[in-house]
Parts: C-alpha cells; structure tokens; sequence
C-alpha cells in the first residue's frame, strides 16, 4: 500500500482542483486538531498526527502555518464529520470521509457524484466491515528485519511490516499511531513517504477491464474534488 499511496497522490496532483482539495482537507484537518487542543504539536497529539499527515503529503509548510495560526486567533469554524459507504464500477467498493459545516450539501453532492460515474451510495456498514482500521508508515533507507527487531522491543500494537516497492511499510494497530511514529522517529527515520491513519482492504481487487477501470478513477478523482471530502478509501488495486 506504500506504492499505492505514491499512486494515489500522482492522481491527486493531476489538476488544480485535486490540488486545490488536497491542500484544503489538510488545511481543515489541522485546524480542527489545533482548536481541540494546544497549538503546539509535542504537547498536542493530534494536531502532530495531523502535521506528519501534511507533511508526508507534500503539503507546502504555509498552508499548515496558516491552519494553525487561524486556529490560535480564535476564528471558529463548525465541521461535521461523517462516513458514507458505497459501490463503484465493478463492484469496488468505497468509502468516503466527509468534514463539512454543512451536511446537506456535503451529502447530496457525494451522493451525485456516486450516481453520475456507475456507482451508489449504500447503507452505513455496507462495506466498512472489508477494511482495517490502521496506521501506515512507509519510508526507505532501513530494511524489514531492522524495523521488525526495533518494534519488538516497545509495546505497540503491529499488524505488519512488510516490502513494498523499495519502501519498508509498518502496518500498525489505528489508535498505535503516535506511539509508532515516535519509535521510529527516535530510530532516525526523517522523511515518510506516508505517514497517517488509514482504512486497509482485507482485500484488494483487479479491474480488468480498461473502461471499467477509467470510470472508477473518474469516480475516484471526482470524489476527490468535492470541497466537503476528507478521504476516500477504495479496495482497487492501482
């Protein structure tokens, strides 16, 4: 999934109004982390999460200037959270996190997005229970058995390390997030290609059929653009 992640932020920087999204859900993260709670992110948990998140998403470091100065000048923006679930050309399936400060909008825009490039929107639970909650980590420079050796020693929750394209990649258990990010972070380990917490595929599917797999990534791009979307987890392979 480490290469995965790479893949997935090619796409994302395809346009401007990908960028354009990219940057804002970064920006409403951090926000919403620095007004819960201290603007200082090594006594602030969240808002260090949500820092290395930006970070190893390449966002430029004003952007997170800026979500957190305008969190300490006591600006007060309302953002809802919501999960909605779906089904998308060849039966992949797809879940979006939304963060709004209006839900009716966020709801029905998702929801034609869904309709108009072969998917639907399903019940809540639907797919949800096909992924892992969990905290990724993929960086170069260390081999499997070096960070495996490492992480044995401390106790934190591991569900896998593995190799995936030249990148180690340490699956972790979801609420494990800070407590593995400052291990590996002691061990001397500075630049991430990913660094968050994730919804995983217990499986991961092919589509093989090029039409089929353009519609979805139209699905998945137009997802991407809406101003309401925070992330969107899939079980297709790219």
């Amino acid at each position: 999934m480490g290469r995965a992640h790479e893949v997935r932020k090619a796409s994302m920087e395809k346009t401007a109004a990908l960028k354009s999204a990219l940057y804002g859900r970064a920006a409403r993260e951090i926000y919403m982390a620095a007004k819960g709670g201290s603007s200082d992110p090594n006594s602030n948990l969240v808002l260090r999460s949500a820092m290395d998140k930006a970070k190893s998403n390449h966002i430029p470091a004003d952007v997170i200037a800026r979500a957190i100065k305008k969190a300490e000048g006591g600006e007060v923006e309302n953002y809802i959270f919501n999960r909605y679930e779906g089904y998308g050309p060849g039966n992949s399936m797809i879940v979006v996190d939304s963060l709004t400060s209006n839900v009716n909008r966020a709801i029905a825009e998702i929801r034609d997005v869904f309709n108009k490039n072969g998917g639907k929107i399903a019940q809540a639970g639907a797919v949800s229970h096909s992924f892992i909650p969990c905290s990724i980590f993929a960086f170069e420079g260390h081999t499997v058995d070096e960070i495996v050796d490492l992480l044995l020693e401390v106790d934190v929750e591991i569900i896998d390390i593995t190799l995936e394209y030249d990148q180690t990649v340490v699956y972790g258990g979801f609420s494990s997030f800070n407590a593995i990010k400052k291990v590996l972070d002691n061990f001397g380990i500075l630049e991430y290609f990913q660094a968050e917490t994730t919804l995983k595929p217990n499986e991961e599917i092919i589509l093989d059929d090029n039409d089929v797999k353009a519609q979805f990534e139209k699905l998945i791009d137009k997802l991407n653009e809406l101003e309401d979307v925070q992330e969107v987890y899939h079980n297709v392979e790219l």
